[in-house]
């Protein structure tokens, strides 16, 4: 065996590839032993089981504290007995590992497979990659895990065995092991283990944990959440301070509820997003954030918008118990029904309007209301079509947890279209109606380019929609086209020139 790794020297170590194998000696007589969670998975199949049964079998979760009584290897045997061959072929893996396996399986090496997991789970995934000889897991009544682990290792591989694994809890082994490998996400406990046991390689992957969570997260959609502001500058009250704090107060929570319900969304489309040709790479589906941090989110994210809802008053409270219900309906049932689906998209972009209007409490045009129903809807529907023409692109029929066929694009582009006129024209009425008699603009004539740009701007997204170039949500795409934003600078000129 070659050198071990000192703790000072391991940051010097770190690969992203199979390369890694070439630090390790060549010895094939020694059985290579691969953790499961974390390690041969980018996921932990305890949580995905658990994942499964609140999904799935939402009639047993009664039956979790029973199992818990029993002890923990009960309770993983009782969530394997849900989770189905198919649930095993969708869960992430480390490629990397999988490459090094199978590179050491042609050159005659023994790969086994020892984890904590149930052992229904790991004969699951020693069906999914064949280069696994041999399985050794939890099973009812014996958790695999540390010690245990550890000593049943020590009795079959009297002569020695190399390890992979990714957590403290595997000091046991690696003490017992002939040669380590940290498998995991820090370089920090990766330094911390070199401490205490030889370190013959280290694999940390570099995702950016602080990109994973942004992503996750869906920083970049909090853009849409500026709509909040719209009414405070509509409704004259620019100058007032204490409605810019009001405002600013309702964005940060929205901001924080909607990035919970985007995590929501996510953990519960987890299989189906798996299959997704692009939202596959999905921080939680493709592992690179895990259940447990997306779940630990989640619930911070929700529990301070509320208490910032309730320092705002009671109206904010209701607008935001009024927005989660809405994307609580889309998440588990709306997404999947067609029309309805982007009828609650532009519901849930109009609700950050009627948001800006009771915070600051100030009188809005039910026409702008109208007018935002419209534009979103129309948008809504240009996310769909491209999603549609990205599904046949890839030779899909349907997509994978939606409700639409290929055969929809002429319905979705003839709702679009229609929907993107009748905003221009509902624009034009809200001009007439409400802008012009308000008497807050001195030179309203200014606002008559609105209309224009609106319709220039819809009719260049769905033009590239329809050309099958719009490969993002309409609104995401806006904030990076260039065209875009000089679209919607030439409308805060016109806003300004109608001001002052």
């Amino acid at each position: 065996m070659q050198h071990a790794l000192s703790a000072e020297s391991v940051s010097d170590r770190i690969e992203e590839t199979a390369l890694f194998a070439e630090m390790l000696s060549c010895d094939v007589g020694l059985p290579l032993v691969l953790d499961l969670d974390n390690t041969l998975l980018a996921t932990d199949s305890l949580h995905e089981s658990l994942l499964v049964v609140f999904k799935r079998h939402s009639g047993r979760i009664r039956e979790i504290p029973f199992w818990l009584l029993a002890g923990r290897a009960t309770v993983k045997h009782r969530l394997a007995e849900t989770f189905t061959e198919e649930d095993a072929k969708s869960l992430p893996v480390k490629d990397h590992v999988i490459a090094f396996a199978e590179r050491e399986a042609r050159r005659g090496r023994r790969i086994v497979l020892a984890t904590a997991a149930d052992l229904a789970i790991a004969q699951k995934i020693q069906r999914r990659f064949l280069f696994i000889s041999e399985v050794l897991a939890s099973t009812d009544g014996l958790n695999l895990k540390g010690s245990a682990k550890a000593d049943r290792l020590a009795r079959l591989f009297p002569d020695g065995f190399v390890y992979a694994g990714d957590s403290p809890a595997d000091l046991h082994v690696w003490k017992k092991a002939s040669g380590a490998i940290f498998v995991g996400r820090s370089a920090a406990l990766a330094k911390r283990i070199a401490r205490e046991v030889d370190l013959q390689a280290v694999l940390l992957t570099k995702a950016s944990p602080l990109r994973s969570l942004t992503k996750g997260l869906r920083i970049h959609q909090w853009a849409k959440n500026t709509l909040v502001f719209v009414p405070l500058v509509l409704g004259g009250r620019l100058a007032d301070p204490l409605a810019w704090m009001q405002t600013l107060g309702a964005f940060v929570a929205l901001c924080l509820l909607a990035s919970a319900t985007y995590l929501l969304n996510d953990l519960w489309d987890l299989a189906e997003d798996r299959r997704h040709w692009s939202k596959r790479n999905r921080p939680l589906a493709s592992g690179e954030l895990s259940i447990a941090s997306g779940v630990a989110l989640m619930s911070a994210g929700g529990l301070l918008a509320f208490l910032l809802g309730f320092l705002l008053g009671p109206a904010c409270v209701a607008m935001l118990v009024l927005y989660l219900a809405l994307s609580l309906a889309y998440s588990f049932r709306l997404k999947r029904e067609p029309i309805l689906d982007v009828s609650a998209l532009a519901m849930l972009f109009t609700l950050r309007l009627a948001l800006g209007m009771v915070i600051i409490d100030v009188r809005f045009s039910p026409w702008l209301l109208v007018f935002s129903m419209f534009l979103f809807l129309s948008l809504s529907s240009a996310k769909r079509q491209t999603e549609i023409v990205r599904m046949v692109a890839h030779g899909h029929d349907k997509t994978p947890g939606r409700g639409y066929r290929a055969a929809d694009a002429p319905l979705l582009l003839a709702l679009g279209v229609g929907t993107m006129m009748a905003t221009v024209l509902i624009m034009v009425i809200y001009l007439v109606e409400d802008a012009f008699p308000a008497g807050f603009y001195s030179q309203p004539a200014f606002l008559w380019g609105f209309p224009a740009v609106i319709f220039l701007w819809m009719s260049r997204i769905w033009l590239l929609c329809h050309r099958g170039e719009l490969h993002d949500d309409p609104v995401a795409f806006a904030l990076r086209d260039r065209t875009s934003l000089c679209y919607a600078g030439l409308m805060l000129v016109l806003f300004a020139a109608a001001v002052f």
